[in-house]
């Protein structure tokens, strides 16, 4: 199979330094190969989205020397194909409806037992209020996952690791994914699918064999994985690379203007400068 990259950002705010120093990586690696570097749009949330940061990207791409294989992937157009994927998941019983708003969840959380972690990689763990309840479809504030009959039926999975942030175990456990990952959100009352449900649909309809992606998506990957082999797709190969981090050891935001690709180009900064910036 080619070798194939993405780079997949949002188009609800400027890119920064964090996503030119993820977007050269991933070209970078795919060039070197003689392979496919692809873009996707991740306008998932149709709320936030916006055309005018969608033309941002692509001339903020541009300008820093990235060309892409065509086509372009909008998650937006593809919203029939994460419902019957869902659809497919709830027949064989791996789902459950939920009704929990945040302070819900936030209140069942008030009292934790001790040396039991209270956030993973989907925000607040999950307390499961709503597993056993059989919801309307209709009345709920989203679907979950439901984690133990998910790894009861893929049994053993493997978590790849290719990369700068190589930690942690190569196949997590059954308490990791019970006790620290948890009832993952698939999709929401108005979305019609979660991050991570479309992003697991969309690298495997691209082909995609490396994923290239910041280390704080690292706990995110067993999710994926999981999912992967629920759904007898491919598992990529992920590379998880460093931070770019503000002065003050902050990881960079859309809010952080000031680290913006088109404002330090305001400024003339040069694409090499915006490398050298990002140690490449």
């Amino acid at each position: 199979m080619t070798f194939t990259t993405r780079f997949a950002p949002s188009p609800t705010g400027p890119l920064h330094l964090g996503h030119a120093y993820s977007a050269i990586i991933a070209h970078d690696m795919a060039r070197a190969a003689g392979g496919r570097f692809l873009l996707r749009i991740d306008d998932l949330d149709q709320s936030r989205a916006r055309p005018a940061w969608e033309e941002q990207i692509y001339e903020d791409l541009h300008w820093l020397g990235l060309n892409w294989d065509a086509p372009v992937r909008r998650q937006s157009e593809h919203f029939a194909d994460y419902a019957q994927t869902l659809q497919k998941l709830r027949q064989i019983g791996l789902t459950f409806e939920c009704n929990c708003t945040r302070r819900d969840i936030e209140a069942a959380a008030n009292a934790p037992q001790e040396g039991v972690p209270t956030f993973g990689p989907d925000g607040r763990i999950y307390p499961g209020t709503c597993r056993a309840l059989n919801h309307h479809r209709d009345a709920a504030t989203c679907t979950r996952l439901n984690m133990g009959k998910a790894i009861e039926i893929a049994d053993r999975f493997t978590f790849l690791e290719n990369g700068s942030q190589n930690t942690g175990p190569q196949t997590p456990s059954k308490y990791h994914m019970l006790e620290q990952i948890g009832d993952v959100v698939l999709a929401r009352r108005n979305m019609a699918a979660s991050y991570h449900l479309s992003v697991v649909l969309d690298d495997a309809a691209t082909n995609i064999t490396h994923v290239v992606r910041g280390a704080d998506l690292f706990e995110a990957t067993p999710i994926h994985v999981l999912l992967q082999t629920l759904l007898g797709l491919p598992t990529p190969i992920y590379h998880h690379h460093n931070l770019i981090r503000d002065d003050n050891g902050k990881r960079l935001a859309k809010r952080d203007d000031a680290r913006a690709v088109a404002a330090l180009r305001s400024e003339g900064k040069t694409p090499q400068d915006i490398r050298a910036l990002v140690g490449l």
